[in-house]
């Protein structure tokens, strides 16, 4: 009882730290570290991100054979998807900050997780920017889901566009590294040692 009545006096967010002080999934307490909100926009991201990557490789191969213009425009219409996606999840985890992370991870781990997750964010905008400047020099069009036609937002230059395009691709590269390190270490996390840190971002 003395510990029940010491808990329900703590302080919110001494409690929420508290909950992942013994650090397994078997003794950590069930407090929501992410809304619903955070974690479908989290998923959806995820989503798009794992589609991106190989629909990218496809298109500059040119492995799409007679898909290839479909493949290019969806890439295109995904990319111009994930820039309004990305900034709202900025917004929401600004106004909305998750939970700590247990308290038993290393600072050097934290500050880790933490530039890799807005090192994911900055690259996620700069991508599809890039793109699009690339393929407005390139003047070819920008159509999203074949509903709308994006405008050019660069003069054409068929030179400037093949070396954006390279900067391009050498962002994507960057940006599937950063999604496998973020990947490996969730299941780390949960394989290794057995925390909730991935649980977090599926049950909250």
């Amino acid at each position: 009882m003395r510990r029940v009545s010491h808990e329900l006096t703590m302080p919110h967010k001494q409690r929420d730290a508290s909950a992942f002080g013994e650090g397994t999934i078997n003794h950590a307490k069930l407090i929501p570290a992410y809304s619903l909100t955070a974690r479908v926009l989290h998923w959806i991201t995820a989503f798009l991100i794992l589609t991106m990557i190989p629909l990218g490789l496809v298109i500059a191969n040119e492995w799409g054979g007679f898909a290839q213009d479909a493949l290019y425009n969806l890439h295109r219409s995904i990319g111009v998807t994930i820039i309004p996606l990305v900034i709202l999840r900025i917004v929401y985890r600004w106004t909305h900050p998750p939970l700590p992370l247990p308290a038993d991870i290393a600072p050097m781990q934290r500050f880790t997780a933490h530039a890799t997750h807005w090192g994911l964010y900055v690259l996620l905008i700069v991508h599809p920017f890039t793109g699009w400047i690339a393929t407005s020099a390139y003047r070819a069009p920008v159509i999203v889901f074949g509903l709308f036609e994006l405008p050019p937002i660069w003069r054409e230059s068929r030179a400037f566009s093949e070396q954006l395009f390279f900067v391009h691709a050498l962002i994507g590269i960057s940006i599937a590294c950063l999604a496998a390190a973020h990947v490996g270490a969730a299941l780390y996390h949960h394989f290794v040692r057995r925390d909730r840190v991935l649980l977090r971002m599926i049950t909250g």
